[in-house]
């Protein structure tokens, strides 16, 4: 699967099956709103993945503190492209190497 595969399923009612935990909440993120793709990744925080989407979510939400804490936690420099190319590039990135 790639990015623009992604993007189209964003049509169905549930996302593709074999996806990541990471890759699920990005696709809640774009289908329910930031708060699903949320709950998500705060329930799976063992998962490096999930704690990079988690930084994402909190930087939609508009909590830049708490968004800090968790780039912080995976070691990742606050994403500085707007909330639509950092969606993006965490999709791409997990889709590579998953290889979904």
């Amino acid at each position: 699967m790639n990015l623009e595969e992604f993007k189209a399923s964003l049509s169905g009612d549930q996302p593709p099956a074999g996806l990541s935990y990471s890759l699920q909440a990005l696709w809640l993120d774009a289908r329910k709103g930031w708060q699903a793709a949320h709950v998500l990744v705060q329930d799976h925080e063992d998962d490096p993945a999930c704690n990079r989407v988690h930084a994402y979510c909190h930087r939609r939400e508009g909590d830049l503190a708490n968004a800090g804490y968790w780039y912080r936690r995976v070691g990742v420099t606050f994403y500085k492209g707007t909330l639509e190319e950092e969606w993006a590039d965490l999709v791409s990135g997990f889709l590579e190497t998953a290889r979904v």
